[in-house]
């Protein structure tokens, strides 16, 4: 059914895997249409979602500058959208949401973590929101569930140094909820996947709802006005400069002030 992923079931436990080894992973147009449709396509009887990448070197390696580079503002705004739209179909799932993190998860693999119920990675991993190196910001949604996440004043830290950090750190500030070896990461995953599946999915939903629930809508007003602004980054020199200078490995000259 798909090109990018694969969707595997077992045990009512469902494992969706982005599959695009050769480009690490990253998140395309397409591969986001292709997880939508995925998480949409879950039916009431799978009980738990673990959801990884292919390969050994990343889970997701972000979204695809390759596809980005060529965008205007209003492509750059629809592709926001979109990713801004899966994570929410993440989110309002029956059943809850495993990432398993092995390898790198900057920009968009950080955002798809976050958009899970909770993140186990292995000690080889490691997340960030760079994406002030490009010229731009998140866009799927991390300036919202970064600052839920870790706090505040450790989400603007991350998101204005645009640096990474390794499994460990994302451990003791919250990011992630466990670290294992890159061995035992999925079969710990599943463990807990095993054990959540056999209480009652109608509880384990209610709760999922109750602790989702944001009364003042502010989250959503946040996710909104972040697409539009990532949008309008991509009228941008800095953001044109940004994404070129990261095709070509070199240092990026910003000329904006």
């Amino acid at each position: 059914m798909y090109e990018n992923i694969l969707v595997d079931a077992a045990d009512q436990i469902v494992t969706i895997t982005v599959n695009r080894p050769q480009a690490l992973n990253a998140l395309n147009r397409k591969t986001v249409a292709e997880l939508t449709a995925a998480v949409e396509g879950l039916d009431r009887s799978v009980r738990v979602v673990i959801l990884t990448g292919a390969g050994e070197k990343a889970f997701v390696a972000g979204a695809d500058i390759a596809e980005m580079v060529h965008f205007d503002p209003h492509e750059a705004l629809r592709f926001a959208q979109a990713g801004h739209a899966l994570m929410r179909k993440i989110e309002e799932a029956r059943a809850p949401v495993i990432a398993a993190v092995h390898g790198f998860a900057p920009g968009g693999g950080c955002e798809l973590a976050l958009a899970c119920d909770f993140i186990y990675a292995s000690t080889r991993a490691w997340f960030g929101q760079p994406e002030v190196n490009l010229g731009a910001i998140p866009g799927f949604g991390g300036t919202q569930r970064l600052a839920r996440r870790v706090g505040l004043a450790r989400a603007r830290e991350l998101i204005y140094t645009g640096r990474r950090i390794g499994a460990e750190e994302a451990l003791r500030i919250g990011l992630c909820n466990a670290v294992f070896e890159p061995a035992e990461l999925l079969g710990k995953t599943r463990e807990v996947a095993l054990e959540i599946a056999q209480k009652s999915p109608g509880a384990i939903a209610q709760a999922k709802r109750a602790l989702a629930v944001d009364p003042q809508g502010v989250i959503l007003a946040g996710h909104m006005t972040e697409a539009e602004l990532f949008g309008e980054l991509f009228a941008s020199a800095d953001r044109k400069e940004g994404m070129q200078a990261f095709l070509e490995k070199r240092k990026p000259k910003w000329t904006s002030s």
